[in-house]
């Protein structure tokens, strides 16, 4: 083969190469813009440092792993088959399979907080193929329309590229702008270098947020919450949880709330809801995605004091009722669970009934009624019904400390006094749709479709909240300690980040 410089072969070959850069430069700028996706899918960083990692880890991530995609396919093409007709065109089809993965990675991460995997594609296709039959023709259309829109960029910038290749050669920003990206490159691993030995946690809660991101190395964290022997974490990667509910330290200086609305029965029933008139009548909302520990005083407790089971055992053995009930407008009727509770006054503005079988209901009775959780695992997902309005725009989980949270908020117009006294969500509000409980020793996190389960023996287990299949990838540990901070609101010591 003749590679010297003057030969025709050569000449191609550095041509290729060179238009090469330019159709990759364009697509930085492409991906670039898609990647946007998954920074709007998490919070916004709240600090100055945060804001800064985040954009120049966009820059240079997105613009690392486009340049890796031309490296490893239009790069030895170009070497081995390099007819510029056919190059062009062979790039324009393999960066649109490219973008278009990316596009569907960002869309599921969106929707359900988690990356597109080798392990788990069966299943994220039978996902998406159950999302696409329910889809309508427009929205087909769109999506059609949009896969021929990337083709078409690619062949239009491939050509523009080629034929005015001398002119784009005589340019300077290239240069500038690739010592731009090596620089963000270098900042950004700099920066993370430092988050992570100081654990600065605004930085390193961004570790996953992108494709194809390196694994966090922030072990650190855990250890700071008591939840990681750093002794055995090579050898055991002992979480230790168990012995994490001794403490609860009430919040002071509780505000007043004047419970004016009407009053809510809740309906808490052991056995399966069957075929009633009360949910035929068209105001009552159905939600089959409650997420409730299988646990039934776990459950409980979660729903009357609106906080995870974390604090249970301290709680219960004082005998204390629950922090938000300031006017003993709070009323439970059982034979066995929160003895203590059990009271009915004239007053009673949130009534619990746990119960066998329904009662038949009036139509003036704001209610929520919760089927039983089914199966053995810690957690398992069950149906709501209410005839109250605020449950009606929630889409994905929701907890049984959500509901009291949400009651306090939205019916009684008392947010403050739900935010100060309760972990939970208000439904409907939250966009990044996350949670997080504790049962049987077990730490439970969710975020949109994706539930996270860490044991006490530092076993964890990732699945999919709608399908139930497992997802194979690495654990998020700075959303995990983000969900631990959470969890620990009302712990003697607050946690330190």
């Amino acid at each position: 083969m003749n590679l010297t410089p003057h030969s025709p072969f050569s000449s191609k070959v550095s041509q290729l190469l060179s238009w090469g850069h330019w159709f990759t430069f364009a697509n930085i700028g492409l991906v670039l813009i898609i990647a946007l996706a998954y920074l709007a899918a998490d919070a916004a960083p709240s600090s100055v440092l945060g804001w800064v990692y985040m954009l120049v880890t966009w820059v240079s991530h997105t613009s690392f792993i486009t340049f890796c995609a031309f490296v490893l396919t239009v790069f030895p093409l170009s070497l081995v088959f390099p007819y510029p007709r056919h190059i062009r065109g062979m790039a324009a089809l393999i960066a649109t399979f490219g973008i278009s993965i990316l596009c569907l990675d960002a869309f599921v991460y969106y929707q359900h907080g988690y990356h597109l995997s080798f392990q788990t594609l069966p299943e994220i296709i039978t996902l998406l193929i159950g999302m696409l039959n329910g889809m309508s023709v427009l929205t087909g259309a769109l999506i059609l329309l949009g896969f021929s829109a990337i083709f078409g960029f690619e062949l239009v910038v491939g050509n523009h590229a080629w034929h005015h290749l001398e002119k784009l050669k005589s340019y300077k920003f290239p240069k500038q702008a690739t010592a731009f990206l090596v620089t963000c490159f270098a900042t950004s691993h700099l920066m993370h270098v430092w988050a992570d030995a100081n654990n600065y946690f605004d930085v390193t809660k961004q570790d996953n947020v992108l494709p194809l991101s390196y694994p966090t190395t922030a072990k650190t964290l855990l250890a700071r919450h008591e939840l990681l022997d750093l002794n055995e974490y090579e050898q055991a990667r002992t979480v230790r949880l168990e012995n994490a509910t001794t403490h609860f330290n009430p919040p002071k200086n509780v505000q007043s709330c004047e419970f004016n609305a009407p009053a809510v029965d809740i309906f808490v029933l052991d056995t399966v809801l069957k075929d009633t008139p009360t949910l035929q009548d068209e105001t009552v909302i159905s939600h089959s995605q409650l997420l409730v520990p299988t646990d039934t005083k776990d459950h409980a407790f979660n729903l009357i004091y609106g906080l995870p089971a974390y604090y249970r055992n301290t709680i219960t053995e004082q005998n204390l009722p629950p922090v938000w009930n300031i006017n003993n407008v709070l009323s439970v009727a059982s034979e066995s669970t929160f003895d203590y509770l059990n009271h009915q006054t004239d007053n009673s503005k949130v009534r619990f009934h746990f119960i066998s079988e329904l009662p038949k209901l009036t139509g003036d009775t704001s209610f929520i009624i919760i089927e039983p959780p089914l199966g053995n695992e810690i957690v398992s997902q069950t149906t709501l019904h209410t005839n109250l309005p605020y449950f009606s725009d929630h889409k994905g989980l929701m907890q049984g400390t959500d509901i009291m949270v949400t009651l306090l908020d939205k019916h009684f117009e008392c947010g403050s006094l739900a935010e100060q006294t309760m972990i939970g969500n208000v439904v409907g509000e939250s966009e990044l749709n996350q949670g997080v409980n504790y049962s049987q020793g077990v730490l439970i996190t969710y975020k949109k479709d994706r539930i996270i389960l860490v044991n006490h023996d530092g076993r964890h287990k990732q699945i999919s909240a709608k399908e139930g299949f497992p997802i194979e990838q690495k654990m998020d540990i700075p959303f995990l300690v983000q969900s631990i901070k959470s969890l620990k609101k009302f712990t003697v010591k607050a946690p330190n980040l």
